[in-house]
Formats: structure tokens, C-alpha cells, sequence
């Protein structure tokens, strides 16, 4: 029995590998859950007995949602990193911290191989793939659902031929929740035209009535909202998705581009993720220079290209995150926020960093720190390219 190591979430395509590779393959496999802030304890036991109940040889939980946060998340809050200006990028990002911690532990075991439950037509195929490349042990890939192209109802079938009934719910949808969202694909997401239904995202809207809500930040990380503190950033996080996930913000459905070429669409639920970018970014656009501001978007809009394809690995996303990393100094205060059923308001800020109230003027009424001839000589100045490109080209 060759032994291997399964990038299990406890899922119906990861439930239906630990089966299939240990009845019908004969492997050794050793089901590992990373998890990235999305498990509870209730869930982590329920999978931990639905793992040894299908085979596993063993199986392990660990939590890298610290590391995950530190390493990753802190970048996407800097850079303001919405993929196509919608989708922070929830499972993207995850996905390759599950990938490496599989590998790390395919090594320590000691193991042959690893598995995913991958499909054959997403991104997640390329990152795990990626990853174990990576991992500096030549490591055979298995992966099931993408070699044998098994559709949701036929591994449920499967499963259910050899005693585990799969929840009709749980097998019309697929769920992967961590720190940074929740991304929901389902029969809808395969369609250019329908949206998901109410009982498809994984929190109901039960808020009615507006609340406001100060989210702050320090030198560029949201460390708490409405002045109280948190043990950690990460802590903070799942207390603002707690309060604003019933409001049913940070929903939508984001389409875009694959790795491989095709395009692709999912839902995704992000209430925290999406208020705390929106917040950094508004907090930016009154504590940061222009260039400042124009180039870190630049940079930030490449860094999630190159995070959402994978390549997290490469070093110049090292110098990529030295870069935004240096332009926080100054981004701190106060963000004040409404929120309301199905959507939010950003009312303003207040910051010691804020250039707004410099004093050298209000826009569109005085000017303090210049006089009207000051910009009358600026301004010919600034004209001089263009005059004499005039007087060249008639």
C-alpha cells in the first residue's frame, strides 16, 4: 500500500476520493484538513469520524489561519486586491497555504504521493499542482475527480453505494469557507444568467434595522471597529464577519478568467473581506500621496493576478509585498460605516494622517498656501510642452 497524503475539506469530492483511493486504488491515505479559518470544532469532529469511516489510514487538522493572515491577507488589505475589481479573492488565496501545508506533511511522513479532489476545469487543480512541484520532494499527484471527469451526483451515488448518504443540500452546492470568505458554486454559477437563490449563501440576511460602525486601522491593518481591540488581527476579522454577514453585504457573484483559459463564474460571500478593503481604501485615498496611490495600484492589481494563478511562490511577490508594505506608515484612523440589509455606506473617516485638512486650502472654494498669479505662472508653465507641439505641428 503506497502511503499518501489528501488535501481533505471534508467535502463530497475529498470524501469521495478517501473512498474510491482506498477501496478501489489501495493506497494509504492520510486525510490532512488545513484549515484556513473556516472549520469549527463541531465540523473539524464530524469530519475527522467521516474520514476514518470511508478508510483514511489517519487524519490531522492543522491551522495555519495566523500564518495565512501574516503571510497573505495583511498583502490583499494593503493593496486593496479585488480580482476584477469584485472578488477579494477568498479561496484563491487559501488555496495555496492548504497546497504547501499537504506538501510540507507529505514530506514529514515521510509519504509518496498526494491527492486533491480537484476538478479538471478550475484554478484549484493549478495551485495544488503548483505547490507540489514546489515542495522539494519528487511527489506522484493523484487526483481522482479530475482523471475520471465524475460529475456531483455520480460521487454521490458512489458514496452512497458504500453506506454515507450525502446531504441534498451538500451535494447541489459547493461550499469552501475560510478567513476571508465563503465562495458557493452550484448548478446557478454555470449559467451567464442566473443568480443564486436565498438558501444557497451559507448566512441568511436576519438584519432589518441600519447600524454604524467604525472600522480602524493601524499603519494598514484593520485591528478592531468601534474602538475596541482584538487579541489579533485575525480575531477582529471574525468578529466583524459575525456583525456584518446578517446584513447579507459582500455578496455577489464574480466572473472571471482561469488559469487555463476558460472563463468562469462563483459566488462568493465576503462581509468582512470586502468592508475592510473598501474601508483601507477609502483611508488611503486621504492619507497617501498620488503616486503613492497610483502606483500601488498597479502593482496591487499584478500581485492578485499573480496570487489568483498560483504563483505565490515567486520571490518577486516578496518584493511586490516589501513595497506595499512601506507605504502603511501613515494609513490609520478611523472608518465610519453604515451598514444595511443587502448593502453598506462608507460615510467618511477620521485620521491624524488625513492631507485633506492641511489648511492649504478647501477644494472648489479658498486657496491658503498659494496666489491666484502663483498658479497663473504654473500653469503657463505646464502649458509649454503642449504649446510647442502646437507650433511644431501647425
Amino acid at each position: 500500500m503506497k502511503k499518501i497524503v489528501l488535501a481533505y475539506s471534508g467535502g463530497l469530492d475529498t470524501s469521495y476520493c478517501i473512498k474510491y483511493l482506498t477501496a478501489e486504488k489501495g493506497y494509504e491515505v492520510h486525510a490532512l484538513s488545513v484549515d484556513t479559518g473556516g472549520f469549527s470544532e463541531q465540523e473539524i469532529a464530524e469530519m475527522e469520524q467521516r474520514a476514518k469511516f470511508l478508510g483514511a489510514a489517519s487524519y490531522k487538522r492543522v491551522d495555519v489561519t495566523e500564518a495565512y493572515y501574516q503571510e497573505c491577507i495583511r498583502f490583499l488589505v494593503y493593496g486593496n486586491c479585488l480580482r476584477y475589481q469584485t472578488y477579494p479573492m477568498s479561496v484563491s488565496a487559501e488555496r495555496m497555504f492548504q497546497a504547501m501545508s499537504v506538501a510540507r506533511y507529505a514530506v514529514e511522513i515521510d509519504a509518496g504521493g498526494v491527492a486533491h479532489g480537484s476538478t479538471g476545469a478550475g484554478n484549484d487543480q493549478v495551485r495544488f499542482d503548483l505547490a507540489f512541484e514546489l515542495s522539494g520532494k519528487e511527489l506522484e499527484i493523484i487526483t481522482p475527480i479530475r482523471d475520471m471527469q465524475l460529475s456531483r451526483q455520480e460521487e454521490v451515488d458512489y458514496l452512497a453505494k458504500h453506506g454515507l448518504d450525502w446531504p441534498a443540500k451538500k451535494g447541489t452546492y459547493s461550499i469552501n469557507a475560510g478567513l476571508w470568505g465563503t465562495s458557493v458554486g452550484g448548478a446557478e454559477t454555470l449559467t451567464s444568467h442566473q443568480s443564486l437563490p436565498e438558501d444557497a449563501w451559507p448566512i441568511p440576511v436576519t438584519a432589518t434595522e441600519p447600524l454604524n460602525i467604525d472600522l480602524d486601522f493601524e499603519e494598514g491593518q484593520f485591528v478592531g471597529f468601534n474602538g475596541q481591540r482584538f487579541a489579533s488581527n485575525v480575531k477582529a476579522i471574525e468578529a466583524l464577519e459575525a456583525i456584518a454577514a446578517p446584513f447579507g453585504v459582500g455578496r455577489d457573484i464574480h466572473v472571471g478568467d482561469t488559469i487555463i483559459g476558460i472563463k468562469g463564474r462563483v459566488g462568493f460571500a465576503a462581509a468582512a473581506a470586502v468592508l475592510i478593503i473598501k474601508g483601507h481604501h477609502l483611508l488611503e485615498k486621504h492619507t497617501l500621496a498620488k503616486w503613492q496611490l497610483f502606483w500601488k495600484e498597479q502593482l496591487a492589481n499584478w500581485y492578485g493576478m499573480m496570487l489568483h494563478e498560483g504563483q505565490f511562490l515567486d520571490p518577486v511577490m516578496r518584493d511586490v509585498e516589501a513595497f506595499m508594505e512601506s507605504s502603511q506608515s501613515t494609513v490609520n484612523g478611523s472608518v465610519h460605516v453604515t451598514l444595511h440589509p443587502h448593502r453598506y455606506v462608507l460615510n467618511g473617516i477620521t485620521s491624524p494622517n488625513d492631507l485633506l485638512g492641511a489648511g492649504f486650502g478647501a477644494y472648489g472654494e479658498m486657496n491658503k498656501g498659494w496666489s491666484g498669479a502663483d498658479v497663473r505662472g504654473f500653469t503657463k508653465i505646464l502649458s509649454v510642452p503642449g504649446r510647442i507641439r502646437n507650433a511644431v505641428n501647425k
